[in-house]
Protein backbone atom coordinates (compact mmCIF):
# COMPACT_ATOMS: atom_id res chain seq x y z
CA UNK A 1 0.00 0.00 0.00
CA UNK A 2 0.96 3.82 -0.77
CA UNK A 3 0.50 5.36 2.75
CA UNK A 4 0.59 9.68 2.45
CA UNK A 5 1.85 11.55 5.42
CA UNK A 6 1.24 15.00 6.31
CA UNK A 7 1.57 17.28 9.42
CA UNK A 8 1.46 20.78 10.46
CA UNK A 9 4.26 22.46 12.12
CA UNK A 10 3.01 22.08 15.57
CA UNK A 11 1.69 17.84 14.88
CA UNK A 12 5.26 16.73 13.21
CA UNK A 13 6.97 15.46 16.11
CA UNK A 14 3.33 13.76 16.72
CA UNK A 15 4.03 12.56 13.45
CA UNK A 16 7.97 11.47 14.41
CA UNK A 17 6.78 9.36 17.42
CA UNK A 18 3.38 7.72 15.54
CA UNK A 19 6.26 6.53 13.19
CA UNK A 20 8.76 5.13 15.61
CA UNK A 21 5.59 3.41 17.08
CA UNK A 22 4.89 2.14 14.37
CA UNK A 23 7.76 1.63 12.20
CA UNK A 24 6.92 -2.34 11.90
CA UNK A 25 3.83 -2.13 10.29
CA UNK A 26 4.79 1.23 7.94
CA UNK A 27 8.42 -0.58 6.82
CA UNK A 28 6.11 -2.93 5.14
CA UNK A 29 4.28 -0.19 2.92
CA UNK A 30 5.59 2.28 0.88
CA UNK A 31 5.95 5.79 2.31
CA UNK A 32 5.14 9.47 0.87
CA UNK A 33 5.24 12.45 2.15
CA UNK A 34 5.59 16.40 2.28
CA UNK A 35 9.61 17.31 2.62
CA UNK A 36 9.89 18.41 5.74
CA UNK A 37 7.88 15.50 7.36
CA UNK A 38 9.69 13.37 5.43
CA UNK A 39 13.08 14.38 6.37
CA UNK A 40 12.26 14.57 10.12
CA UNK A 41 10.17 10.75 9.50
CA UNK A 42 13.48 9.06 8.51
CA UNK A 43 15.34 11.03 11.25
CA UNK A 44 14.32 9.00 13.95
CA UNK A 45 12.67 5.96 12.00
CA UNK A 46 14.77 5.09 8.99
CA UNK A 47 12.16 4.33 7.01
CA UNK A 48 12.80 5.35 3.99
CA UNK A 49 9.59 7.66 2.60
CA UNK A 50 9.23 9.36 -1.18
CA UNK A 51 9.41 12.99 -0.54
CA UNK A 52 7.62 15.42 -2.15
CA UNK A 53 8.36 19.33 -2.00
CA UNK A 54 7.61 21.14 0.96
CA UNK A 55 4.66 21.52 1.49
CA UNK A 56 4.49 24.95 1.35
CA UNK A 57 6.44 24.69 -1.92
CA UNK A 58 4.40 22.76 -3.33
CA UNK A 59 4.46 19.38 -2.08
CA UNK A 60 0.61 18.69 -0.71
CA UNK A 61 -0.17 19.85 -4.32
CA UNK A 62 1.92 17.08 -5.30
CA UNK A 63 0.21 14.81 -2.67
CA UNK A 64 -3.27 15.67 -3.64
CA UNK A 65 -1.97 14.62 -7.35
CA UNK A 66 -1.32 11.04 -6.43
CA UNK A 67 -4.39 10.74 -4.75
CA UNK A 68 -6.18 11.79 -7.76
CA UNK A 69 -4.30 9.86 -9.98
CA UNK A 70 -4.99 6.97 -7.58
CA UNK A 71 -1.68 6.60 -6.96
CA UNK A 72 -2.08 7.01 -2.41
CA UNK A 73 -4.04 4.21 -0.25
CA UNK A 74 -4.12 5.65 3.08
CA UNK A 75 -3.36 9.26 3.96
CA UNK A 76 -2.04 10.50 7.30
CA UNK A 77 -2.42 13.64 8.07
CA UNK A 78 -1.95 15.40 11.70
CA UNK A 79 -3.19 19.15 11.40
CA UNK A 80 -3.65 21.20 14.13
CA UNK A 81 -7.11 22.68 13.98
CA UNK A 82 -6.24 25.47 15.94
CA UNK A 83 -3.81 27.27 14.53
CA UNK A 84 -2.40 26.32 11.28
CA UNK A 85 0.13 28.71 9.89
CA UNK A 86 -0.58 30.26 6.62
CA UNK A 87 2.24 28.29 5.15
CA UNK A 88 0.92 24.95 6.20
CA UNK A 89 -0.80 22.47 3.89
CA UNK A 90 -4.24 23.31 3.45
CA UNK A 91 -6.07 20.16 4.73
CA UNK A 92 -9.50 21.53 2.48
CA UNK A 93 -7.83 20.40 -0.81
CA UNK A 94 -6.45 17.13 0.97
CA UNK A 95 -9.50 16.35 2.12
CA UNK A 96 -11.25 16.59 -0.62
CA UNK A 97 -9.32 15.25 -2.70
CA UNK A 98 -9.27 11.85 -0.31
CA UNK A 99 -13.18 12.45 0.32
CA UNK A 100 -13.45 12.69 -4.18
CA UNK A 101 -11.60 9.56 -4.72
CA UNK A 102 -12.67 7.64 -1.75
CA UNK A 103 -9.18 7.55 0.29
CA UNK A 104 -9.24 6.43 3.95
CA UNK A 105 -7.78 9.57 6.02
CA UNK A 106 -6.93 10.04 9.15
CA UNK A 107 -6.35 13.94 11.02
CA UNK A 108 -5.40 13.00 14.33
CA UNK A 109 -3.41 10.30 16.46
CA UNK A 110 -6.41 8.37 17.45
CA UNK A 111 -7.85 7.86 14.03
CA UNK A 112 -4.82 6.93 12.47
CA UNK A 113 -3.53 4.45 15.13
CA UNK A 114 -7.34 2.82 13.77
CA UNK A 115 -6.28 3.15 10.46
CA UNK A 116 -2.71 1.74 10.94
CA UNK A 117 -4.00 -1.16 12.94
CA UNK A 118 -6.76 -1.96 9.69
CA UNK A 119 -3.98 -1.84 7.34
CA UNK A 120 -2.09 -4.34 9.54
CA UNK A 121 -5.12 -6.60 9.56
CA UNK A 122 -5.43 -6.68 5.79
CA UNK A 123 -8.70 -4.53 6.40
CA UNK A 124 -7.82 -2.34 3.23
CA UNK A 125 -7.27 -5.17 1.08
CA UNK A 126 -10.16 -3.62 -0.97
CA UNK A 127 -7.85 -1.14 -2.26
CA UNK A 128 -5.99 -3.31 -4.39
CA UNK A 129 -8.93 -4.38 -6.13
CA UNK A 130 -10.28 -0.71 -6.53
CA UNK A 131 -6.89 0.47 -8.59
Amino acid sequence: MNIGLIAHDSKKKLMQNFCIAYRIILSKHDLYATGTTGRLIEEVTNLNIHKFLAGHLGGERQLVASVEQNQIDLVIFLRDPLGPKSHEPDMNKVMSACDIHNIPVATNLATAELLIKALERGDLEWRDAYK
